[in-house]
């Protein structure tokens, strides 16, 4: 089995984590997620590689779910508004691969990620950091070990400035690039 730097058709993935309405300007939102939206638009225009993207996806009877009796706020309900991409992303993702989750992490995303062997480093940006992109960062790490996984802080938000940078650190001592 050859290692992923040696593929010479392998490609970079960028995986933009659950940039919705909900968690933007919804019932979940904040000023943070809101100030990231731009640059990761910029991110997805410049990047040469695979891209895809997670929905945090939950059904009408979300606050009897154990993620509902912790956190008792609807979002993110499957048909909502706030279920939906962010309007400036949603035509830069139409052609991406979309992971809806009902959880933090998407192990069918890193599945599909471990299917692929062509898939030379995967990049992670979105909301929440201290959530669902640690979840997925790691999930992916777990999955393919020796596969470079990067996380651009700049193009991430989390529940809070000292939650957000909790989890930059908590992944670089999981040995995800932070950057």
């Amino acid at each position: 089995m050859s290692t992923d730097s040696t593929k010479s058709h392998s490609k970079p993935l960028l995986v933009v984590i659950d940039m919705q309405q909900d968690f933007v300007t919804g019932s979940l939102g904040s000023e943070e997620a809101q100030r990231v939206v731009d640059r990761i638009a910029r991110k997805i225009q410049s990047h040469a590689g695979l891209l895809a993207y997670t929905l945090d996806t939950h059904q009408s009877d979300y606050l009897q779910t154990s993620e509902g009796r912790h956190l008792p706020i609807e979002h993110c309900i499957k048909g909502s508004a706030g279920h939906a991409l962010v309007p400036t992303l949603k035509p830069l993702l139409e052609s991406a691969c979309c992971f809806e989750k009902p959880s933090f992490g998407s192990v069918e995303l890193a599945s599909w990620i471990a299917a692929n062997p062509d898939i030379s480093q995967v990049e992670l940006v979105g909301v929440c950091t201290d959530i669902c992109v640690v979840s997925n960062a790691l999930l992916i790490k777990a999955f393919r070990p020796e596969l470079q996984v990067l996380v651009d802080g700049s193009c991430c938000a989390g529940t809070s400035i000292q939650a957000h940078q909790a989890a930059l650190q908590t992944m670089r001592s999981c040995q995800i690039e932070v950057f």
